[in-house]
């Protein structure tokens, strides 16, 4: 049985990515900083039939995600796909002239190396497998390609730095697939009720990455399982 460890899976994007994953045969393992709400997630996976476990934790603390690793190693001995979708919005994200040092940073903290923390920390688990992949989810607001519209800025620059963080993980990585996500505007806590998509469409790509694209698809942007510009 495959295994896949999805961080921010207990709502939203990462929540229904784990369940597809899930109910495609894979041994899910719930990541989530919040335990009720993460046992809630991989309890109602596994109501449905699948595998689940929850992992308590925290990209933004690098004790935390040690602590995550060793906790997995006690269910698991290797970890197939690693997706990276906790993030966060965080409120006065409005406008890049008066965005804190403070709220910059916490983003930063959270979104780009909280993945990258996430992902050195689960190589060697990682390199156990025949075919290692991680998916980290960024957004549309990370292209640099047409210039930035100034919805959050400090958001849309943690995301054009995980993509840099992807590049430089593929080239360091040649033997994982691994690849960036747009997975466009979702309907989620998030994106909000007026988002364009819902959160089966903006899984889809994840979860296609995760289980049936082509190994040699790496160091790239994608949207709606296509590549798209930086």
């Amino acid at each position: 049985m495959n295994t896949v460890l999805v961080t921010g899976a207990n709502k939203g994007i990462g929540r229904e990515v784990a369940r597809q994953l899930a109910g495609k045969g894979f041994h899910v393992f719930v990541g989530a900083r919040k335990r009720e709400a993460g046992r809630a997630a991989a309890h109602a996976i596994e109501k449905n039939g699948g595998k689940a476990t929850f992992l308590e934790i925290d990209v933004s603390d690098n004790a935390s995600v040690t602590a995550a690793a060793r906790e997995f190693s006690k269910s698991a001995d290797r970890l197939d796909v690693l997706v990276n979708n906790a993030g966060i919005l965080m409120d006065g994200d409005d406008a890049i002239l008066k965005i804190s040092d403070e709220l910059l940073r916490n983003t930063l903290k959270t979104n780009t190396l909280g993945s990258l923390r996430v992902t050195r920390t689960f190589v060697p688990l990682l390199a156990k497998s025949k075919a290692p992949r991680v998916i980290n989810v960024s957004s549309g607001g990370g292209q640099l390609t047409g210039g930035a519209d100034g919805w959050a800025p400090a958001y849309c620059i943690s995301k054009t730095a995980l993509n840099g963080v992807t590049s430089q993980l593929a080239t360091a990585l040649p033997k994982f697939a691994i690849n960036s996500v747009c997975p466009g505007w979702v309907r989620t806590e998030m994106g909000g009720q007026g988002a364009t998509r819902s959160v089966e469409e903006g899984a889809d790509t994840i979860v296609w990455l995760a289980s049936e694209a082509p190994q040699k698809l790496t160091g790239k942007f994608l949207r709606d399982r296509k590549e798209i510009p930086w």
